[in-house]
């Protein structure tokens, strides 16, 4: 008999994760902790580890951080030790330990670690979602896919971690030592991750990320790859709702309620974030990351970018430098 999940809205609310694990669920994020612990013990302050798995990185953070502008990418956030909390658009969302974040989609967002310490670090794991597998697993188990109402925000929403996902995060970690066997496993543990979040109490909530392949939502995701992929032209919302053969209220409605923001909103932001990784990763000249992301002023550039990250680019690029250890 296939299986039919229909969206119910789920608020997001903060308790203690931690407190509803199970003894034995609990065991396990506190080995996957402690492998984490080890990975990254030569780390200083706060730093994203990427890993010989493409697509699956390690957090951590040695203490609580002010709010900060990051872009998400399409990816399971776990968290498996402290807290930190992300707003898309309007909406925040929190997640402690024993809880991850999915997102669908390119989000732009200003978010934080809440509950870090040196003596106990916030860990997690990111780990980017293979949607051609996900659909593949669909598939396989005869899932239904059912859109059921708009909720709001759908390119993210918080759930809890069973034993199930942490057990493919500790094989995923586990695999880093053996790194000649990762193209041939891996890809074994992301079906089982998929497995799990598809049948998993919340399986509803994820299989909207398949419904976005079809319909409305396809278009919209077509949308945010043509801002994404043209940051230095000239794009106009009358242009990308013809494409998308919507009317501009239409088009203008659906964009925000995938990303949490207006079409404009969402370019504006993608561009910025572009222009810091330029400035930072890239050593590019504040004039030059302007006019690579589209901007032909520098000074509103310059006024745009104080007002998203809190400070100039210059001024931004150096404090990046100087919070860095040093070799």
């Amino acid at each position: 008999m296939p299986k039919a999940f229909k969206y119910m809205p789920n608020p997001v609310t903060y308790t203690s994760p931690m407190s509803r694990l199970e003894p034995h669920e609990s065991r396990t994020l506190r080995e996957l902790v402690q492998s984490l612990r080890q990975y990254t013990e030569a780390a200083d302050g706060s730093d994203t580890f990427s890993t010989a798995i493409d697509g699956l990185s390690i957090l951590r953070s040695d203490q609580a951080n002010r709010p900060a502008h990051c872009l998400f990418k399409p990816a399971l956030y776990m968290t498996l030790q402290g807290a930190k909390w992300a707003t898309f658009g309007e909406k925040r969302y929190r997640f402690a330990a024993g809880q991850a974040l999915m997102v669908a989609v390119d989000i732009p967002s200003r978010g934080t670690v809440t509950v870090a310490s040196s003596k106990t670090p916030y860990l997690g794991i990111a780990i980017e979602l293979d949607f051609s597998i996900m659909q593949q697993v669909a598939e396989e188990i005869e899932m239904v896919l059912i859109a059921v109402g708009k909720p709001k925000a759908r390119g993210a929403f918080v759930l809890e971690l069973s034993r199930q996902l942490v057990d493919c995060a500790q094989h995923a970690i586990r695999l880093l030592e053996t790194p000649e066997a990762i193209p041939t496993l891996y890809p074994g543990i992301m079906r089982e991750l998929c497995y799990w979040l598809l049948t998993g109490p919340l399986g509803h909530q994820v299989s909207q990320i398949m419904i976005m392949a079809n319909g409305h939502d396809q278009r919209i995701i077509q949308a945010i790859h043509t801002l994404r992929d043209k940051l230095s032209e000239t794009t106009h919302v009358t242009d990308l709702a013809l494409t998308a053969n919507m009317s501009q209220a239409t088009f203008h409605r659906q964009f925000k309620s995938v990303t949490g923001m207006t079409p404009l909103q969402y370019q504006k932001q993608l561009r910025l974030h572009e222009a810091r990784r330029l400035l930072i990763f890239s050593n590019a000249m504040v004039e030059s990351a302007a006019l690579d992301v589209g901007y032909a002023s520098v000074s509103q550039f310059s006024r745009e970018y104080t007002r998203l990250f809190g400070t100039s680019p210059r001024r931004d690029v150096s404090n990046w430098r100087r919070s860095r250890p040093t070799a």
